[in-house]
């Protein structure tokens, strides 16, 4: 079943005042409730829901500023309260903040989407709010809560719902931060904490488009090892492959697959997606063991492959397996469902088959249908917000 909120400026005024506590009249709205309100309500403009009329067909994956974006924050062994929007703009602090000295730090990504009719839904987004819980567990940080993170993205979304791209054009990338804010000199957990939320206008992730991606095997750098945090989506998995993936793109590759760390043996996920192969009518994927990304699309893509009749398979691949499979895809929330056309391993190129034929296209199409409307949403992931 489809979920519906709407903005706090269209909430009746009884509701408002249920939610803080203040005593209300029957015909008007108390100072304090009014203020408490209108900073928790969407900012809205004359033009709040008319499209930025920018070129929406070149649209690629890059930060394009948008107008607002949510905060809150909380104190050491403290839970996060309310937050509220403000414009778009930078944050202040400490040189000393656990995320500049000790990367203490999570990222979530989600998208916001327009359909043909103009009404505004998010995919999944509890599922992210979880994903961050288990990674603030392990990186010694509160998290906000299940409702708290889904309210703070359907804010966003709604507040900069001028730059949600028309239907079939793009998306709204909405970038949930989770960072050490507190200052703190010794190795410690911060003594503070800020929630951010801020969003932005994309198209293709990869600047082929939709063509297919030629992926590079990396095997002198790793992405995750055993006992590290490679499972959860710490800010400090990324800046290490970001050598492996210039390397790789300066050789005309789109990007990075890693293999694991103790062997070098079996394949793990690529810089910024998970990946798949098929088999005959098996599609198999990395098992999540604390060294792989558990990603949202990940875990779709494996539920519609079991309705459409696919064996699904969690286990470890090695990569001579991998050269050897039908297909080759990768998903995450940037990237969708992205068709891998080729794989180079020691100097040797493997070349896959790409049609319309094939699982990729089937459970891509399959998965945007769901998020557009077209087909029956059995499992109330598609969250409608406008």
């Amino acid at each position: 079943m489809m979920q519906r909120i709407a903005c706090f400026q269209r909430f009746p005024r009884l509701h408002v005042a249920e939610i803080y506590g203040t005593k209300i009249g029957a015909g008007y709205l108390t100072t304090q409730a009014a203020s408490i309100a209108s900073q928790l309500c969407e900012p809205c403009s004359p033009n709040h829901d008319e499209v930025v009329d920018i070129d929406w067909e070149s649209l690629g994956f890059g930060l394009m500023q948008t107008d607002y974006m949510y905060k809150m924050k909380c104190g050491k062994d403290e839970q996060f309260k309310q937050g509220q929007l403000s414009s778009y703009g930078n944050i202040e602090l400490s040189p000393s903040a656990g995320v500049l000295n000790y990367g203490q730090g999570l990222f979530e990504g989600t998208k916001a989407y327009r359909r043909e009719d103009g009404g505004i839904f998010l995919f999944r987004p509890e599922e992210n709010a979880i994903r961050m819980q288990i990674g603030a567990e392990r990186m010694c940080m509160p998290s906000p809560s299940i409702h708290q993170f889904v309210d703070a993205v359907k804010r966003t979304a709604l507040s900069n719902r001028r730059w949600i791209p028309p239907a079939g054009k793009g998306s709204l990338y909405i970038r949930p931060l989770l960072i050490g804010s507190g200052a703190v000199l010794g190795l410690a957990p911060s003594s503070e904490y800020t929630f951010l939320v801020y969003a932005s206008p994309v198209g293709n992730y990869f600047k082929e488009g939709a063509a297919p991606l030629k992926l590079y095997v990396e095997d002198e750098f790793h992405r995750a090892m055993r006992g590290g945090a490679g499972g959860v989506k710490t800010i400090t998995n990324y800046a290490p492959v970001l050598r492996a993936i210039r390397r790789a793109r300066d050789r005309g590759f789109s990007d990075v697959l890693y293999l694991n760390s103790v062997d070098k043996r079996n394949i793990e996920e690529v810089s910024s997606c998970n990946v798949f192969m098929v088999k005959d009518n098996i599609l198999s994927t990395p098992a999540t063991n604390g060294t792989i990304l558990e990603g949202v699309t990940r875990k779709s893509i494996m539920d519609i492959a079991s309705d459409l009749g696919y064996q699904v398979e969690e286990r470890p691949i090695p990569i001579e397996e991998l050269l050897d499979a039908d297909e080759v895809f990768c998903t995450g929330t940037a990237v969708g469902v992205a068709p891998v056309g080729s794989i180079a391993y020691k100097g040797n190129m493997r070349e896959y088959k790409v049609n319309d034929q094939l699982a990729c296209q089937k459970l891509y199409s399959k998965l945007v249908g769901i998020q557009k409307g077209i087909v029956e949403d059995k499992r109330g992931w598609v969250v409608e917000i406008d």
